[in-house]
């Protein structure tokens, strides 16, 4: 039986909509889950009963995190926020780790999970951060922008079966300070962690690059959503 999937929205606030790029779903679809958006809500039992219904949890990008959860200020350099996506992530996170629901977390997704464990940001990389690759790239996404490193014995270097990978980049935050409760398995050529995972958990990874724009022809960005799906199977 497929599983289904559930998918946090991004929100356009000028249209007074949501919206979803096009690859997370059919990345889902195409590892042969069953892809379903997820409303904008803070109902505890709307919520509580789409845990239920979903087999694992997409966190997708958007939106920077609002800086007072991780205890800082908000800088002239951090994005837009979304008070109603914070809140949101943040329930549907926890009832998914409560139930042990695989959860997937791509740009923001990575970032977020971070923050939720108590982790930090840099708010802007171009600011805090001595980059020496580019991060923040232009269209057109599916093609690679700079290299990561995988870091031996851990789950992405089992999935991948490679040490070291090419990948897109679209994001001027990024992790700061790790949480105690993830590990890193993947960094940047400049130092950045660019995936995480939590091992007392069934699938909780994070990855900072962008496999909904690359997994039509790059192998790595079709097996992560494999791996994933299989998880939630």
């Amino acid at each position: 039986m497929k599983p289904t999937i559930g998918v946090i929205p991004l929100w356009d606030e000028k249209r007074d909509s949501i919206w979803m790029v096009p690859g997370y779903m059919e990345g889902i679809q195409k590892a042969g889950g069953i892809p379903m958006i997820l409303p904008f809500t803070s109902d505890k039992a709307s919520l509580s009963r789409l845990v239920e219904i979903c087999d694992g949890f997409l966190f997708t990008g958007g939106q920077d995190i609002n800086p007072d959860l991780y205890g800082k200020e908000k800088s002239h350099f951090c994005g837009p926020v979304c008070s109603m996506r914070d809140d949101l992530e943040k329930k549907v996170f926890e009832l998914a780790v409560k139930r042990d629901k695989p959860v997937f977390g791509i740009c923001r997704g990575i970032q977020f999970m971070n923050v939720y464990y108590g982790g930090t940001l840099y708010q802007d990389l171009e600011e805090e951060y001595n980059c020496k690759v580019e991060h923040h790239m232009e269209p057109p996404y599916d093609r690679y922008c700079h290299a990561v490193d995988i870091l031996s014995g851990t789950p992405l270097e089992k999935w991948l079966k490679c040490s070291r990978l090419k990948v897109n980049s679209y994001h001027h935050q990024a992790v700061d300070r790790l949480a105690q409760e993830l590990l890193p398995m993947a960094i940047s050529e400049d130092g950045l962690i660019e995936a995480v995972f939590m091992p007392e958990a069934k699938f909780i990874v994070g990855v900072q690059w962008h496999p909904e724009f690359m997994y039509k022809k790059d192998a790595a960005s079709k097996r992560l959503f494999q791996v994933f799906v299989e998880a939630c199977m």
